[in-house]
């Protein structure tokens, strides 16, 4: 009904790196997707950081054809990090929200993630591990019914075996 603001600020560089989609509300623009991964990394363009994202993804089967989309993100000011601008075709931006994050880890880095928009009608939960452990499925579960999302909307898609 009402998305959340996200809970807490993001620090760029704990949030860098390779994230697979443990789960997500299914979007025409990835529909059927399958070991769908995330990969954020910096990039410097005319002295302002900016971030650089490729979201990859296989047809319909892990056997399928492999698509990737290459997009670039900045973040929102005065968001604590926790809303980025995203653009993947040309000049159109769209809102990505961490709604939620783990603490760091020993590496410094956030091991799972849930984002959504404004609108409620995407959802993502990021994680670092292809197929995270029980503990984690159930935690992720949790706090996006706590959040307001319907669990019975969340797609799962296979991962492969890592």
């Amino acid at each position: 009904t009402a998305v959340p603001q996200p809970a807490k600020p993001v620090e760029l560089a704990a949030y860098l790196g390779k994230w697979y989609e443990y789960g997500r509300y299914e979007a025409p623009f990835q529909k059927g997707c399958e070991g769908v991964t995330a990969d954020y990394s910096l990039r410097e363009t005319s002295g302002e950081s900016k971030i650089q994202v490729i979201n990859s993804c296989y047809e319909d089967s892990l056997e399928g054809e492999f698509k990737q989309s290459k997009g670039r993100a900045k973040v929102v000011e005065g968001s604590g990090g926790a809303k980025l601008k995203v653009s993947f075709f040309g000049p159109f931006f769209g809102d990505y929200w961490v709604l939620d994050r783990s603490e760091p880890d020993a590496y410094g880095r956030y091991e799972w993630s849930i984002v959504g928009e404004p609108s409620g009608r995407y959802l993502w939960m990021l994680t670092r591990e292809a197929k995270p452990e029980a503990e984690l499925r159930v935690e992720l579960e949790r706090r996006v019914r706590e959040l307001g999302y319907d669990w019975e909307l969340v797609r799962l898609p296979k991962q492969p075996s890592e």
